[in-house]
């Protein structure tokens, strides 16, 4: 179905200046001289887009915003005003505008504008329904990745979530533990009888520890009750005190704790998950951790795989976070520039995983076009990358950065092969011969027998090459 567009302006010459120009691109249009006439009409249709004035008789745009968006939130709004200063810019946004355009306005760009907030409607629907959709297929969808070493925390979930052993899990901050423990959970028995728990200890004062873990009183139950029938997960168990661990050690052991404060042992049926960015093996070899719990706790074990052991999910995870991104701001969702993506896939990542979520989710607010470029990037990202090419040609004497037309290439094939594309070369060739032709056609001043010598075609194929790429000379 066409997408619908409603003009609203109290203008007579505005709303004909839209109507010629909509319908002569064949776009699906109505049109309202008043806000108040374009309520009326929501109550027995959606359009797609709505561009609006903001100054008018009964409602206003800024108005007419709110009111519309109680209806559909996702409804693209132009805004068109006369006052084109920062106050009415500023309120336009603030109210939740796609886009601004102030009077004067150039009439093929107000045009392009609808398309791109049609466009974005569209994919802002679908990207709902998608995620919808995976969220109801799955609990545990943002563990994402194609890499073997992903692949094997796939094998590790699939053989581990249906038994009752306690589970370690070791790996770096931000690489995902905890989704790893909530898919086994998700895809145990337990879900169907108990909760999934987490309690950071990290995050924990340490004084509040025990209390989190064992107290009970009328109002609040403790983490251990909490989970009773489910799954208890301890995210950075290594920081856990030395008392905390000594009840924890008396539940793997007798499947009951003592709550604090009382004499009565309480019987607790929980699986239990810990994980740590520290080597448990050595805290216990040194006595800050107690052996026991250890090897208690470490009956079964899996090393999550920092994001730069397999930065070939990169592009994959990316792609998710800045979609997952779109969808919570209400935006179209970015793209990655082949260069950009090269350079990602090339950091080191100490934040992990989380890192590069939080970094899409700064480039789906900060950006304003659809592409990102490198110079979109934080400024941390940037410094890094001129620091790598400083040491980089003091090292070896020149810089490594893509000065060639065919290291520029290699990156570029490289960034698509990492984005999961196929049939580059599809892509590709068109546009290499079409930066081929009008160059040559550029230097011989249109004179396509002399281009077609140069390039070292015949004239026949390039006036065939010239109608296939559409280059009019």
């Amino acid at each position: 179905m066409d997408p619908l567009i409603w003009v609203i302006d109290d203008e007579d010459s505005i709303r004909f200046v839209f109507d010629r120009a909509l319908s002569s691109s064949n776009i699906n249009h109505r049109l309202f001289e008043t806000g108040d006439a374009a309520l009326e009409a929501l109550k027995t249709e959606i359009p797609d887009v709505i561009v609006s004035d903001i100054n008018m008789p009964g409602t206003d745009g800024l108005e007419l915003i709110n009111k519309v968006h109680e209806v559909d939130p996702k409804i693209p709004f132009i805004i068109i005003t006369a006052n084109s200063d920062l106050s009415s810019a500023i309120s336009s946004y603030e109210h939740g505008s796609f886009e601004y355009l102030p009077k004067p306005f150039d009439v093929d760009t107000a045009i392009e504008v609808i398309r791109r907030a049609a466009v974005h409607r569209v994919n802002i629907t679908r990207q709902k329904d998608k995620v919808q959709n995976t969220t109801n297929d799955s609990d545990d969808m943002e563990i994402i990745g194609k890499s073997p070493a992903m692949q094997e925390v796939f094998k590790f979930i699939g053989r581990v979530s249906k038994t009752e052993v306690p589970v370690f899990i070791f790996g770096e901050s931000g690489t995902g533990r905890e989704l790893v423990a909530l898919a086994l959970h998700n895809h145990s028995d337990r879900k169907k009888n108990g909760k999934f728990v987490s309690v950071n200890i990290s995050s924990l004062p340490k004084e509040t520890i025990e209390h989190e873990l064992f107290y009970n009183d009328d109002e609040v139950s403790c983490a251990l009750e909490r989970a009773n029938g489910g799954t208890l997960f301890i995210n950075e168990i290594c920081d856990m005190p030395m008392d905390a661990q000594t009840r924890l050690l008396t539940v793997l052991q007798s499947n009951e704790y003592m709550p604090l404060g009382q004499s009565t042992p309480r019987k607790v049926n929980v699986r239990m998950i810990a994980s740590s960015s520290q080597n448990l093996e050595t805290l216990s070899n040194e006595g800050k951790f107690i052996s026991d719990l250890y090897y208690r706790l470490n009956v079964i074990h899996i090393n999550m795989p920092p994001l730069r052991d397999r930065n070939n999910d990169i592009p994959m995870l990316a792609n998710h976070f800045l979609a997952q991104s779109a969808l919570e701001t209400g935006q179209e969702p970015k793209k990655l520039t082949s260069e950009v993506l090269v350079f990602l896939c090339r950091q080191p990542w100490p934040g992990n995983v989380r890192q590069l979520k939080n970094l899409c989710k700064y480039l789906t607010i900060m950006v304003t076009g659809r592409d990102i470029q490198m110079s979109d990037l934080p400024s941390e990202y940037t410094e890094a990358r001129n620091q790598q090419a400083k040491i980089t040609t003091s090292i070896a004497g020149t810089s490594k950065e893509p000065t060639s037309w065919q290291e520029q290439l290699r990156n570029w094939v490289d960034g698509r092969l990492r984005a999961g594309e196929h049939d580059i070369l599809s892509e590709a060739t068109p546009e290499f011969e079409r930066v081929m032709l009008e160059a040559a056609l550029a230097f011989t001043s249109n004179h396509k027998q002399e281009s077609a010598k140069l390039l070292g075609w015949g004239r026949n194929t390039l006036t065939r090459k010239l109608k296939e790429l559409n280059i009019h000379s």
